[in-house]
């Protein structure tokens, strides 16, 4: 049976394979080795087989890809814990980055990322979330995919111009509304947004990758800068999440995750979560298990994550808090409640007594019953633990087997394009004024005036069909008609999912 060694407390404490999709929370105050956890959890699934998906927040996690360095302390513990056949290794290891610049691209589109996923992205307000959800509806209907930022800047002022039409047809939008939205998407451009937005857009399969030794692919995302953005970073990470959930297909109970995702700096994650929004994150948290993803949070404290998340993460481990205010007393206590009691450990004790390297342990065990809570000695990690230099991560880079794929944007046809030729068009067929006629004459018909003209029959006609500057004509109308009909026909196919991205 696979399994991954975490520690040693009264024994060894192990993560079964089969019970990895069952989620899990590595949490502990700054300084007291969670990185060093997360690393030796992400290091077992990657020899299991399974890929592992990861944000570097400090920039400490990228000596993944570099062999660690022995030391006499490090054998000690190696020794002190009994792990068997430990030997220092790198591991298969993918860099990406929102920005380009420490790994590869990692783009979607606008339209994937969908209205809901968008506003909070955007900071919008109720009143201007409905817009967006309106102006999305349009974009679905008239078969415009919105692509990248210019995308939706360009439908923003289609609405804009065509505002009253649009209101009768799908509900109000207001003019203030759709300046506040242009105002939220220029920030987000002037914050990275644009590098986000685009494609070749990410496909799911490149994160689900084994090398050529059968060892899952560990991803990790470079989040010093992105960080700094707490709405687009978390946005991106619910969005990943929500993209996953769509797509693969159910399997069940495996003996193995077919993936697993490690979510650092949880709390932005909910912090300031819309609660409909809230509601589809934990839905997608409790279904996702199904589809063997397991989905490991890393924070603080685990009062970070809601209490209806924080109760379907069977796979602990706890490093040590510190109780210097009665809140974070609270928090202490909290802590010890979450854990499967032991008898042998006061709980809400040790979790303040614990030194950098330790932790509190419980994992599922046969039939998924949590074992009882131990304080542990935490393996450490076969990998270097540290950063590394911009010389090895661009050798890294280089080696890469989607480095060609997403490296070189490319920009096609979208609502950008399509919204600028439907205006181009349509200045050139505004009709140019004619000199006014004679009051007492009314007009005659020049020399060189057509047949249309010249002959009231055939001009009643082509005004009918054709139209004038002021009513339709019925060919127009059929064309227009048969265009709503193609959109509605295409709407039909675009199906959102359950965080409002497009379903592929």
């Amino acid at each position: 049976m696979a399994d991954i060694l975490i520690g040693k407390g009264d024994s060894q404490v192990h993560l079964l394979g089969k019970f990895g999709n069952r989620h899990g929370l590595i949490a502990g105050a700054t300084g007291t080795g969670k990185s060093v956890s997360l690393m030796v959890l992400a290091e077992g699934f990657s020899r299991m087989g399974v890929p592992v998906f990861l944000a570097d927040v400090k920039g400490d996690l990228a000596g993944l890809c570099q062999v660690g360095t022995a030391s006499e302390k490090l054998h000690a513990r190696v020794a002190q814990i009994g792990i068997e056949s430990y030997q220092n290794e790198a591991n298969p290891v993918v860099f990406w980055d929102l920005y380009g610049a420490l790994g590869h691209p990692v783009r979607t589109t606008v339209s994937e990322m969908g209205p809901s996923l968008l506003s909070r992205v955007l900071e919008l307000n109720d009143t201007q979330a409905g817009v967006l959800d309106i102006v999305f509806r349009l974009a679905d209907d008239e078969g415009l995919l919105l692509i990248d930022l210019d995308d939706l800047r360009a439908l923003l002022g289609f609405i804009a111009e065509h505002r009253a039409e649009v209101s009768a047809k799908l509900g109000l939008v207001s003019a203030p509304s759709i300046a506040a939205i242009q105002r939220q998407l220029l920030r987000l451009e002037s914050d990275g947004g644009k590098f986000f937005f685009g494609e070749p857009a990410l496909e799911l399969n490149d994160f689900m990758r084994q090398d050529m030794s059968g060892r899952g692919i560990i991803n990790v995302l470079a989040a010093d800068q992105l960080i700094l953005k707490p709405r687009l970073y978390s946005s991106f990470l619910l969005w990943l999440l929500s993209e996953l959930f769509e797509n693969l297909p159910e399997v069940g109970d495996l003996e193995q995750p077919k993936v697993v995702f490690f979510f650092d700096e949880a709390h932005l994650l909910f912090d300031d979560c819309p609660p409909a929004l809230l509601q589809r994150v934990e839905q997608v948290v409790r279904l996702i298990r199904s589809k063997g993803v397991g989905v490991y949070f890393c924070s603080q404290n685990p009062d970070d994550v809601p209490d209806t998340v924080l109760g379907q993460l069977g796979n602990r481990v706890q490093h040590a808090l510190r109780a210097f205010t009665p809140r974070d007393q609270k928090a202490v206590r909290a802590a010890a409640e979450t854990f499967a009691s032991n008898p042998n450990l006061d709980v809400a004790k040790v979790i303040t007594e614990l030194a950098v390297g330790e932790a509190l342990v419980s994992t599922l065990q046969d039939k998924g019953v949590p074992m009882p809570v131990q304080r542990a000695l935490i393996a450490p990690p076969r990998c270097r633990m540290g950063a590394i230099s911009p010389e090895e991560r661009q050798i890294q880079r280089m080696r890469s087997p989607v480095g060609g794929k997403y490296d070189t944007a490319i920009n096609r046809e979208s609502a950008y394009e399509k919204l600028a030729a439907r205006a181009q068009a349509e200045g050139q067929r505004a009709p140019v004024p004619s000199a006014a006629p004679s009051a007492n004459t009314g007009p005659a018909p020049t020399p060189n005036a057509t047949a249309e003209e010249a002959n009231p029959i055939t001009k009643k006609l082509s005004e009918w069909m054709f139209g004038t500057s002021r009513r339709e004509g019925a060919v127009e109308a059929m064309a227009k008609s048969a265009m709503r009909t193609a959109g509605n026909q295409l709407s039909r196919k675009l199906l959102r999912g359950v965080l409002g991205g497009l379903m592929k």
